[in-house]
């Protein structure tokens, strides 16, 4: 392995999520009378933190959302969730090979700590992802695309930026990435690998992935 830390983001790279959430964030918003198509919340804030989506709404039409948008939002994720969210195909696999081989790895998102453990103990990959392998962008100030999220991530696990790779699925997270002063692999099952920016490789198949890092 050419790293010494591979970072994982989580919605779209380790659980399937970003469909549901984003078909739900589309209807919330439109039902507060902010039109939004399930293609516009990919392109606009698949990866972003959810403040984005206050300070989009708020920049576009110079109104601001309900004050309990988040926990409303969250709620309907998580009943979501509950009902039908998986891991990725070949997480699981992936990451055994991973823990065989002795490599360091941590997920670094923009969801909540608790959108991510909702997640994990749905899918079963809370037995990888234990405490101290977590870091979410409640952790820093700035959300993706700043690199401020994965630089805490190396920091806490104690490994420099330049031998750190990041998996990412979002031109937004690809962005973060390279600020930080990572590689980033880019995850092309959702995003067109045109779309994500400058990465270092593209796969869709999670059991390419060690191979490219190799």
């Amino acid at each position: 392995m050419r790293y010494e830390l591979v970072i994982f983001d989580n919605d779209g790279v380790l659980v399937d999520s970003e469909p549901l959430s984003n078909t739900i964030l589309a209807g919330y918003l439109t039902e507060l009378g902010h039109p939004t198509s399930y293609e516009d919340s990919l392109r606009d804030y698949m990866g972003a933190a959810v403040h984005r989506v206050h300070d989009l709404v708020l920049e576009r039409t110079g109104r601001r959302l309900p004050e309990d948008f988040d926990d409303e939002f969250h709620a309907r994720v998580f009943a979501a969730f509950a009902r039908e969210l998986e891991a990725v195909p070949g997480v699981p696999e992936m990451l055994e090979k991973l823990v065989a081989e002795g490599v360091p790895y941590c997920v670094a998102s923009s969801g909540s700590h608790e959108r991510i453990r909702v997640g994990h103990r749905k899918t079963g990959l809370d037995r990888w992802f234990t405490e101290g392998k977590v870091f979410s962008a409640q952790d820093v100030g700035r959300g993706k695309p700043a690199p401020d999220l994965f630089l805490y991530a190396a920091e806490r696990m104690g490994v420099a930026p330049g031998r750190c790779v990041v998996v990412e699925d979002s031109p937004l997270g690809v962005r973060a990435a390279r600020a930080a002063g990572m590689d980033v692999y880019g995850f092309t099952a959702m995003t067109p690998a045109a779309r994500l920016g400058a990465v270092n490789g593209c796969f869709d198949d999670m059991g390419q992935l060690l191979g490219l890092l190799a």
